[in-house]
């Protein structure tokens, strides 16, 4: 080898192995939803990767991820369909000086199209003689995913547009979110659960439309916003007027889109939304720029994966440098023992940052971290703290060591580590406070028992003088006991006894929720209680025959005969079924009467006697339909309190009635 080739080897390495990170980094981001780096590092190391293969022209390979977009594609369940027009990805800049050159080289007099970079899920939706027919995701660009029956169930996504000349063929692009409310709460339910938290509110979106049950996924509360419109001989010159054109359609589309004239116009954009965005509803990572006029975008014309008439302009993330104080340990409720960030106090995104999660053992060790450095933190999607590195200057590492511990913090038991997992667990579910405490308040949580007045610190309060040991025991509780302890009285009293006595009537699949089994959520624990409609048949079922049940997979199957295993749990399960609870439900024979047959029903608003999830399963029962949005098909709308003003609106415009809930109630009692 020569001294030229010599010095080149290590680059030629260094292109081969930048294919393989961002292949895989792809692979995580748009299949397993779960990121492994920054928008900002993946856009760093193509930008890298580009360089190395301009810089060798015989490495060019025509399945580099320089040359093809990332691809969603591989879950199973959803058909496979070619897009008519090819998705693309956007160029990206984190430089306003680059956006500046960029509208430059534009022609003289072009208009700019700026919108908001929203952070979601690629969207192609069909429409056909104004039917919904298609909604493929970008998939690898070629060819997506057709989602149709998950998108269907987005209010803010129509299925039929009832108005005159509408072309025989559209298309519409967007992207599928999960408002920032939504991912909170979801995220806050998967932490009860003890389930890995998603990254962001992308991540959810995206994991959310790719699940095999529109039921969970109308649940979860998608939203979207589109942006594009194709197709032959469509209304309109620029991109503007398509997009006002599809919001007279009925369309979801942003009000904050601007056309601009110069460049100072454009800066002036990014500049007030750099600030506002914090104030939206949804997420956004950064601005885009379109040529506004449709005739000079085909002249501009395209790159292998890029349009040359578009950008995005990516917004940085606001990130503070600071020490890492020191790391406590938090137990949940299922043992997990959660490392905790303990910082000196930060201002980020207009909020004080004093404690960031850091996962677990092996993320710890992942950015070699410990108590002494200075770490970086950023603000997750604007809301979530997190630590992504720490500062390398030799002059501010610390020199401890960092080792998790092997005994619980809260009650000194030896702490496990199960083969494949990456969290340590305590395993003394009995006599570990935080364990004990955490089953009790998820037990008496809303969406399982629903007993008012057992709060987490009352529960606390019991627990510390020895009234609450075990869920069991809230059946035991006497009305001079709870009279008698600290802030409460007679009527506090009276009104706890009521809510117990009430959860007797929850039915048996709430209740198997509410017992706590390790990942056995609220919607799985329906899905085995439709399979399994007594506690006895589903304690002698195999982990086998679970595994036959919809997304209840080997591991699941597992924690679940692991619990009737254990002997505390049975003697625990004696005592509920002898204080009444529902341990039988209705075998899955279909509805209980055609009172609602053939009536397609929309749900909106808030109720007082039962929540939307128990309507939604007597509409089932009666033989109606639940769905999402408001259409000539729509029998009537189920009206709570605050009923959404859109869908009053088009109901009114389409004669729908409106049922209020004692109506409804009266109907299918007949």
């Amino acid at each position: 080898m020569d001294l030229f080739s010599a010095i080149e080897e290590p680059e030629r390495e260094e292109l081969k192995r930048l294919r393989k990170e961002l292949e895989e980094a792809n692979y995580k981001y748009y299949v397993l939803n779960m990121p492994t780096l920054s928008d900002r590092e993946f856009d760093e190391k193509m930008h890298r990767l580009q360089e190395l293969e301009a810089q060798f022209p015989d490495m060019f390979d025509p399945k580099s991820p320089t040359q093809h977009v990332g691809s969603d594609l591989g879950k199973k369940g959803f058909e496979q369909i070619k897009h008519k027009y090819p998705m693309l990805s956007l160029a990206n800049s984190y430089s306003r000086e680059e956006i500046e050159d960029w509208v430059r080289k534009l022609p003289s007099n072009v208009e700019i199209v700026c919108e908001l970079k929203y952070d979601g899920l690629s969207i192609s939706l069909w429409y056909e003689h104004g039917v919904l027919v298609r909604a493929l995701t970008r998939g690898d660009g070629v060819q997506g995913d057709d989602v149709i029956a998950n998108i269907k169930t987005i209010p803010s996504i129509p299925w039929r547009i009832e108005r005159d000349n509408i072309p025989e063929f559209f298309e519409l692009r967007g992207e599928v979110l999960l408002p920032w409310e939504r991912f909170e709460a979801l995220n806050k339910e998967r932490e009860e659960q003890e389930e890995p938290l998603f990254a962001n509110p992308r991540n959810a979106a995206s994991g959310t439309l790719k699940l095999q049950d529109p039921r969970e996924v109308a649940r979860r509360g998608l939203d979207a916003y589109l942006y594009y419109m194709l197709g032959d001989n469509l209304p309109g010159k620029t991109h503007f007027e398509r997009l006002e054109t599809a919001k007279q359609w009925g369309f979801h589309i942003s009000d904050a889109i601007k056309v601009c004239k110069n460049v100072d116009e454009v800066m002036a954009y990014i500049a007030y939304w750099d600030t506002e965005r914090k104030n939206l509803p949804v997420a956004t990572d950064g601005i885009v720029l379109k040529v506004n006029d449709l005739t000079q975008q085909e002249e501009l014309g395209y790159t292998a994966k890029t349009p040359r008439w578009a950008i995005a302009y990516k917004f940085p993330a606001e990130k503070q440098l600071t020490l890492l104080k020191e790391i406590t340990y938090q137990v949940g409720r299922t043992g997990v023992v959660t490392p905790v960030a303990n910082l000196e106090p930060v201002q980020l995104s207009g909020t004080i940052v004093q404690r960031a999660t850091l996962h677990n053992e092996d993320f710890i060790r992942s950015l070699d971290i410990r108590p002494g450095d200075k770490v970086w933190v950023e603000k997750g999607g604007e809301i979530i703290p997190k630590i992504t590195g720490k500062e390398q200057s030799d002059e501010v590492q610390s020199t401890k060591d960092f080792s998790f511990p092997d005994i619980c913090p809260e009650c000194g038991a030896k702490l496990v580590r199960v083969e494949g997992e990456s969290a340590w667990r305590c395993p003394n579910e009995a006599g570990c406070p935080p364990q004990i405490k955490g089953k009790i308040e998820h037990f008496v949580s809303r969406k399982a028992m629903n007993i008012d007045g057992l709060g987490e610190e009352t529960i606390d309060l019991f627990y510390q003088n020895g009234l609450l040991r075990n869920i069991a025991d809230i059946y035991d509780l006497k009305l001079e006991d709870i009279a008698a302890q600290e802030r409460l009285g007679a009527k506090s009293a009276q009104n706890m006894l009521a809510g117990i006595e009430a959860s007797k009537q929850v039915p048996w699949s709430r209740v198997l929720f509410a017992l706590g089994i390790r990942m056995v959520g609220e919607t799985t624990a329906k899905k085995i209680a439709r399979v399994y409609n007594t506690i006895d048949s589903l304690q002698n079922a195999t982990a086998e025959q679970l595994c036959a049940i919809e997304d209840v997979g080997p591991q699941i199957a597992e924690n679940i005969v692991a619990y009737f295993n254990d002997m505390r749990n049975l003697e625990i399960l004696a005592r509920l079924r002898q204080a009444g609870l529902q341990f039988e439900g209705e075998a899955a024979e279909g509805p209980k009467s055609d009172k609602l047959a053939g009536m397609s029903i929309v749900i909106s608003g808030t109720f007082s006697y039962h929540s939307r999830d128990e309507y939604k399963a007597m509409i089932e029962a009666n033989g109606g339909k639940n769905v999402g949005s408001v259409s000539k098909k729509t029998s009537f709308i189920l009206a709570g309190e605050n009923m959404g003003p859109e869908k009053r609106k088009k109901a009114e415009a389409l004669g729908i009635k409106l049922m209020n809930e004692a109506d409804f109630l009266q109907l299918i009692s007949g």
